[in-house]
Order: C-alpha cells, then sequence, then structure tokens
C-alpha cells in the first residue's frame, strides 16, 4: 500500500545520531541535500553538520547523498567533505535508492532515506522498500516551498506518533 507517512520525524538531520541508525540496523543512510543538509540559499555547512557527517562515518554508516539536483554545487560539496552522492535521483522514483542499493551492495532493510519532502523523499523511500526518516525543512524560503509544507501538515500529524523522543 502506498503511504506518505515517514517511519520516523526527527527536528534536523543532525538530530539522527549513529546510535538511532545502529538500533535500527542501518548501514547506509541515503541523505536529500537541499533543505534537508544545506539551505538551497547556500554552499556553507555549519559546523555541526559537519561534524554529524564526521560522527556517522566514524560509526561506520555509509552515508550517500541522492539529489533530485543536477547543480554542480552538490558534487562540489561531496568532493569536499569525501560524501558519495547520486544526481539527478528522479525522486519520487527509485532510481537514485536502486543505484545506491547496488554502488553499496546493501539490502533495503539496513537502508534509510532522509529527506524534508513528504512527496519526494519520503514517497521514494515508501516506493523503494527502505525506511523512511523525515526533518523539518531548513528554509522555506519561497512560496512554493510554503505551500508544499502546508500540503504536508496531514501526513506529518498522523505520523507524529512515531516521532523519536529525543
Amino acid at each position: 500500500m502506498l503511504s506518505f507517512l515517514p517511519d520516523h520525524i526527527f527536528p534536523r538531520i543532525t538530530d539522527i545520531s549513529p546510535g538511532f541508525l545502529r538500533q535500527h540496523e542501518i548501514s547506509l543512510l541515503l541523505a536529500d541535500f537541499d533543505n534537508t543538509m544545506l539551505p538551497y540559499t547556500t554552499d556553507v555547512p555549519t559546523q555541526e553538520l559537519l561534524d554529524w557527517v564526521n560522527a556517522i562515518k566514524a560509526a561506520g554508516i555509509t552515508l550517500c547523498i541522492v539529489s533530485n539536483s543536477r547543480k554542480p554545487r552538490l558534487p562540489t560539496f561531496c568532493r569536499q567533505y569525501d560524501v558519495a552522492c547520486i544526481t539527478g535521483a528522479n525522486k519520487p522514483g527509485t532510481r537514485g535508492v536502486r543505484e545506491a542499493l547496488r554502488r553499496f551492495s546493501t539490502e533495503k532493510k539496513n537502508t534509510a532515506l532522509v529527506g524534508d519532502q513528504i512527496y519526494t523523499d519520503v514517497l521514494c523511500a515508501k516506493l523503494s522498500g527502505v525506511t523512511a526518516l523525515a526533518v523539518k525543512s531548513i528554509n522555506n524560503h519561497n512560496i512554493w516551498l510554503k505551500l508544499r509544507h502546508v500540503l504536508e501538515v496531514p501526513f506529518l500529524a498522523i505520523a507524529k506518533k512515531r516521532r523519536v523522543k529525543l
């Protein structure tokens, strides 16, 4: 059955701890980039994000950014901070997730996708058969992002009971 409900909700990506991922047997974390890791409006990560990336990697969890973007800012970020990436993923389609599963030889049950959008990231995770993690958008800086957020509120309210206690 098609679901728009995330399996777990976090305030920010940096609230997803290596311990939580290990507890849920996640060895491959796929992450959206724009408005999940960084706002659309900057290429400069916070120290908190860099510390989180390093903690995830130090825990032996593979981090791969899976993004619909084809802009050069994503590969540049990934090269600079030694993070794998798949661009042009066409979420909510499953191509990007399937490519990551093949590239890292990982089972679906050991994979999670985190993102800020219900209609792309969560739906992609659900269609792909991986754990769906939702985070709040970093910056809804235009009317389209604000409208999208309003349309996602009912799904987030239903899924609220699944919110991870931090």
